[in-house]
């Protein structure tokens, strides 16, 4: 058994088929199935359920992928630190991002660009339940997301910000309600029609908590899992949405109000794995504050 044909099979399991994995891999699909038999062959047992529609991990594959998983991160590992020695770092880091979430992310990535040119940064970008399981897995390095404390267990955190929210209307929409400052309650709010998030989304459970928390209850008129979808109908007066400060303040065009009182939050936080911090994750968190 060879670190290749981990990867193989790896890619096979995350793309879901032999021709996804080939494309992956840049090889002809052949090559991907002889490598997987062979390796099969080897265990004394098929890692794939094989169908014309489908291919699937047998229970013998859902306990081999976890473990190449951590031999090929483990591979990686030892070839920066031999990289490092020698005054260079190479190698491969992938982060996770939420859709919203940003915090300038792009000022850590420029400075680690300049200092290491030979680090491949691939960006995923992900609800925040699938990036952190992804985290888990392995199969993300680093992520920038908003996390609550049930959320954080298993993973090593460091807050980067922490924001209100507002409520964002159209500029001609009347809030019937709001104070002289411009402020509206979750109790006015919820008579509007909402756009709200798709659940599993970090600005979702976020609302979700404060409507709770101020025992109102509401009821969602558009359901988006975009920004932009989202500010594009709260543009054309089909709706209000409550969404964080920073993403508000993306569309100058739109109306924002404050909230007198339970207002939703979230927190802006990098995230990593527990356990040893490989080089190329500790070189990008050196630039981030």
């Amino acid at each position: 058994m060879d670190l290749r044909q981990m990867e193989v099979v790896v890619a096979v399991a995350e793309e879901g088929g032999f021709t996804a994995a080939a494309q992956r891999l840049h090889v002809v699909q052949s090559a991907v199935s002889s490598t997987v038999r062979a390796l099969e062959r080897e265990l004394g047992t098929p890692l794939f359920d094989r169908t014309t529609h489908r291919v699937s991990l047998t229970p013998a594959g859902e306990a081999f992928v976890p473990a190449a998983r951590l031999a090929l991160r483990a591979a990686e590992q030892a070839r920066a630190a031999v990289d490092l020695a020698r005054g260079r770092l190479r190698g491969t880091l992938t982060v996770g991002t939420m859709q919203g979430v940003w915090a300038d992310l792009h000022k850590p990535l420029a400075a680690l660009r300049a200092e290491h040119p030979g680090v491949v940064v691939r960006l995923r970008q992900a609800a925040v339940t699938d990036l952190r399981q992804a985290l888990r897995d392995g199969t993300v390095d680093l992520a920038v997301v908003a996390l609550d404390r049930q959320q954080q267990r298993g993973l090593v955190t460091r807050l980067l910000s922490h924001e209100e929210m507002v409520l964002v209307s159209a500029p001609r929409r009347a809030l019937p309600g709001s104070g002289p400052d411009g402020t509206v309650t979750l109790a006015e709010t919820a008579r509007l029609p909402l756009v709200d998030f798709v659940p599993g989304w970090a600005i979702r459970l976020s609302v979700d908590r404060a409507f709770r928390a101020a025992a109102v209850e509401r009821e969602t008129t558009f359901e988006v899992n975009d920004i932009v979808a989202a500010a594009e109908l709260v543009r054309n007066d089909l709706g209000v949405c409550v969404m964080p400060a920073s993403i508000a303040a993306r569309f100058p065009d739109l109306r924002t109000h404050g909230f007198d009182r339970h207002a939703p939050h979230w927190k802006i936080m990098v995230v990593r794995p527990r356990g040893e911090t490989p080089p190329v994750v500790a070189a990008l968190l050196r630039h981030m504050t």
